[in-house]
């Protein structure tokens, strides 16, 4: 699609913020109306709006995007959207050690371990930690908890949370990025610590290194979603 406005900007709707093209709404892949629940979402989804070029090129808006998956997609049955992330609770990144390295397991001790004690404090759960790729259960008190965590989230929480969960492979660094307890820096150094340690000891892959640089990219928009909201 060809560029059609002028001018992309905010305006107040019931419900929240929407954004309007030259006076008209927005609307989703579906055609309901694009609407935020934060002024300072709406200005960002707005400024991507402004910054197209002649073509539409959905991969450089990424906040609309996930705007959009949240109102079509985990708006329509957020319950159904979110149990496959919830399942990730058991089989936590952050719980399967290294059994063959010392340096690696080292690093995963360094890092890993106080993400699964602030899991553990905040929702008052116990994990099972394994070395090795073997698949261990975690307690049924532990996934069931962080399953109503999962679930709790309203929908525009659901969708960047869907994103961050399946780019890293953990549902502990997901939900403290919505809490805000740990930087997305920091959290994309942890669901990374395996790569950039083999990237180290065996040299840097030109393939493997643009395909994290993408995904990298999508961690921190969805991140900047939830900083949003």
């Amino acid at each position: 699609m060809k560029r059609f406005w002028k001018q992309a900007e905010t305006v107040r709707e019931d419900g929240g913020w929407g954004i309007a093209l030259d006076g008209r709404p927005v609307r989703t892949p579906k055609r309901a109306p694009l609407v935020v629940e934060s002024p300072a979402l709406a200005e960002a989804i707005a400024e991507e709006w402004n910054a197209v070029g002649e073509d539409i090129d959905p991969a450089r808006m990424p906040l609309t995007g996930i705007a959009n998956a949240a109102i079509d997609i985990a708006g329509a049955d957020p319950a159904a959207f979110a149990e496959p992330i919830a399942a990730y609770a058991e089989s936590e990144l952050f719980c399967y050690r290294e059994d063959r390295d010392p340096a690696l397991q080292a690093e995963q001790i360094a890092i890993w371990n106080p993400l699964l004690a602030w899991a553990e404090q905040r929702y008052g759960v116990e994990f099972a930690l394994a070395e090795g790729v073997l698949p261990i259960n975690q307690p049924g008190p532990t996934v069931e908890t962080l399953r109503g965590a999962v679930l709790s989230h309203d929908p525009f929480r659901l969708a960047p949370l869907t994103l961050l969960v399946t780019i890293g492979g953990s549902l502990i660094a997901g939900l403290a990025l919505i809490e805000k307890a740990f930087t997305p820096a920091g959290l994309w150094e942890a669901v990374s610590l395996d790569e950039l340690y083999q990237e180290r000891r065996w040299g840097a892959d030109g393939e493997a290194q643009k395909a994290r640089a993408l995904r990298e990219a999508e961690w921190h928009n969805a991140a900047r979603f939830l900083s949003l909201l």
